[in-house]
């Protein structure tokens, strides 16, 4: 029962660290954006391939753009399109590249 009770409470543990299996990011006036957390995780096996223009906090990325540290459309265009565009060619399999296929209106 002890041992049981330990790998439930460690594995949660290492889950919380992770993050949150899915987000919603801040998209400004184009509206919400979902993100698969978890798969980007596993995918890139490296949280510093996003993580280095931004701190891994909720609300990071509006923060550091009212602050004038990110400018707009960096994180999405120097990091997630181009990251996305290059899995594609390499892959043959990739995320979205375009606004529309991202951001959710409404």
């Amino acid at each position: 029962m002890t041992l049981c009770g330990f790998i439930i409470t460690a594995t949660a543990v290492v889950s919380a660290e992770n993050g949150a299996e899915n987000m919603q990011l801040y998209g400004g006036k184009r509206g919400k954006v979902p993100f698969p957390h978890r798969i980007h995780q596993e995918v890139l096996k490296d949280c510093n391939a996003c993580h280095d223009l931004f701190p891994q906090e909720t609300g990071a990325i509006e923060r550091l753009k009212k602050a004038g540290d990110l400018k707009k459309k960096q994180v999405m265009n120097k990091s997630c399109v181009k990251c996305h565009k290059a899995m594609k060619k390499s892959r043959g399999k990739a995320g979205p590249v375009t606004c529309a296929q991202c951001h959710i209106r409404g």
